[in-house]
């Protein structure tokens, strides 16, 4: 609901913040005070189009904000939550005008676009006027009404998780078919390509354990009498390094059995002749296994300048090469099993086809149930509200699909019901349109091109009133909803809105008496001349000023005992 309005510097209205209650909210003041102003100015935080032309004279911007209490409302949580945004019980809408033209929007204190906002108010608000947020007169929304009022989710849930899987296995053959198309020209590349690498069969890590052997290879001469020198200095030459070490430790164990102090460098020395034992032997080791081998060598050349010229064409590394041959290989395995694979998925699905088939035609055979039912209550509800000779119906169309280049099948044939096949959309197969005539011998006329006004106002009353326990929305605003009606008729259409109050909270701006006085909470908007400023303001008023309101709605400005007495009948109200 509704928790809280601040309008700041909006057209005549310097500052307003008023507090909004459950139930019946109504709105009442002079003709020119401001009310329609209110509105408009709450149209902003709910995406309508902005202009700095509202920005009141000698303010740098215009601000709009409101306070939704949303902990029961799911709907709106999770389309917050798709935002990114922070989520609690409350929600805060902010909209900013600057007299620079700039125009900012917050939800919950974070920038977002104008979409998003659109998007909320359209979850938060109906708004019946000369205003957007008007559900019942967007044909579109007339199939989610129906659904509503049948209590069809579950059917529905059905229905677009089969609708789902089969849009996939679409995409997935039209994907698949686009590729045989493109694998075909490209065939004869891939065999080459496959055959040119296969021939060197390229093996991760090759490359360096090639380079590292050649290095080795190129160098045996140098390796060679390097390793020989090294084994004459260390372990066979007159002065060798392992000789001399032995000569020193033998010293240092005759030094230590004189002081101990030599304990423990004579245990070094003795390392010390290991590690040049290991070291010699390893150097002769190596020594004995040099290969002189121009064969290999030159093979090793050979290979690495073929594997070079792989590299330059596929992709600058072998690894790069190898996963081209693993990328190719598969499109090659493919493109030569092509139609078995096409087979497989036109099977997967004409079996999702069957059960999405089943699910549309039981969610269609739903909907037209509810249809008689809607018809004459919504008839039955223009009745009380002296349009007696109404009538309604809700037309519920599914049209088979045009054939595609003659073909038996169309391209994209989501449902197939007997033989005939039907083009579907998320909400099923089904068109749903309200249709009405107000008049007797009338023709039944879209809903969405009949008259305004008073009439118009009726006729969303009487869908609200059926539709009110199943209609998501939690807030219904009606903008002079009194238009064109008086007497008997406006005290039904004050009762229709006690009604819808019951479900929803209602705001409601009205100038008759029979609608004010039925009131949960009561406004009024006054204007005000200050320092040569013209001012427009919205107060709450107590149970003896809601009195005098409707006493004044009824008889005009001179309120008389009389009219107050009225007020209070009307009202329900002993007199005190």
């Amino acid at each position: 609901m509704l928790k809280t309005l601040l309008i700041k510097n909006y057209a005549l209205i310097e500052e307003i913040e008023v507090e909004f209650e459950s139930g019946l909210n109504i709105i009442t003041g002079e003709t020119g005070a401001g009310k329609s102003i209110l509105i408009d100015a709450l149209s902003l935080v709910l995406g309508d189009r902005a202009s700095s032309d509202v920005i009141r004279r000698g303010a740098e911007k215009a601000v709009v904000e409101t306070v939704f209490g949303i902990s029961g409302n799911r709907r709106v949580k999770n389309f917050i939550l798709s935002q990114n945004l922070e989520v609690g019980d409350e929600l805060i809408l902010r909209r900013e005008i600057s007299a620079k033209g700039h125009n900012r929007c917050f939800v919950n204190d974070t920038p977002v676009t104008v979409s998003v906002m659109q998007a909320l108010g359209d979850l938060l608000v109906d708004l019946h006027g000369q205003h957007d947020h008007q559900s019942l007169l967007r044909t579109e929304s007339h199939i989610d009404l129906l659904d509503d009022f049948g209590g069809l989710a579950g059917l529905k849930e059905e229905f677009v998780a089969s609708y789902d899987r089969l849009t996939q296995l679409f995409s997935e053959l039209e994907e698949l078919q686009s590729k045989e198309r493109q694998l075909l020209e490209r065939r004869d590349l891939y065999e080459f390509q496959i055959q040119e690498i296969d021939v060197l069969g390229p093996q991760r890590g090759e490359e360096d354990a090639l380079e590292t052997e050649l290095r080795i290879l190129e160098n045996s001469e140098k390796l060679f009498e390097a390793t020989s020198s090294l084994h004459q200095m260390l372990y066979e030459g007159e002065q060798a390094v392992y000789d001399q070490i032995v000569l020193a430790r033998n010293q240092l164990e005759d030094l230590c059995r004189i002081d101990k102090a030599f304990e423990e460098i004579k245990n070094e020395s003795a390392s010390a002749v290991a590690i040049i034992s290991e070291v010699a032997k390893f150097i002769q080791s190596y020594n004995s296994k040099i290969e002189f081998n121009p064969e290999r060598l030159e093979q090793i050349r050979d290979r690495l300048g073929k594997l070079a010229l792989l590299k330059k064409k596929y992709g600058g590394s072998l690894d790069a090469v190898i996963e081209h041959r693993e990328k190719i290989g598969r499109e090659f395995a493919l493109a030569k099993n092509f139609d078995g694979e096409i087979v497989k998925l036109k099977d997967r699905i004409e079996s999702e086809r069957r059960a999405c088939s089943g699910a549309s035609q039981r969610l269609s055979s739903k909907r037209r149930e509810h249809v008689s039912k809607i018809n004459s209550s919504v008839a039955s509800e223009l009745a009380k509200l002296g349009i007696s000779n109404a009538r309604f119906d809700v037309k519920v169309e599914s049209k088979p699909m045009e054939k595609s280049n003659g073909s038996p099948q169309p391209a994209r044939a989501y449902v197939k019901l007997g033989r005939e096949f039907y083009e579907a959309t998320r909400k099923g197969i089904d068109v749903v349109e309200f249709h009405i005539s107000t008049n007797l011998g009338e023709e039944l006329k879209p809903l969405v091109k009949v008259a305004s006004g008073g009439e118009i106002s009726r006729i969303m009353m009487a869908l609200k009133t059926i539709l009110a326990k199943s209609e998501r929305l939690p807030l219904l605003i009606f903008d002079e909803i009194d238009v064109g009606v008086s007497g008997r008729i406006a005290l039904a259409v004050g009762k229709s809105l006690r009604s819808l109050s019951q479900f929803h909270q209602v705001v409601a701006i009205t100038h008759l008496p029979q609608i004010a006085g039925l009131a949960d909470t009561h406004f009024v908007v006054e204007k005000s001349e200050r320092e040569k400023r013209t001012r427009t303001r919205l107060r709450k008023l107590e149970l003896e000023e809601r009195v005098e309101e409707v006493a004044k709605l009824m008889s005009g400005t001179e309120i008389t005992d009389a009219g107050l007495e009225g007020a209070r009948e009307l009202m329900g109200l002993s007199k005190k």
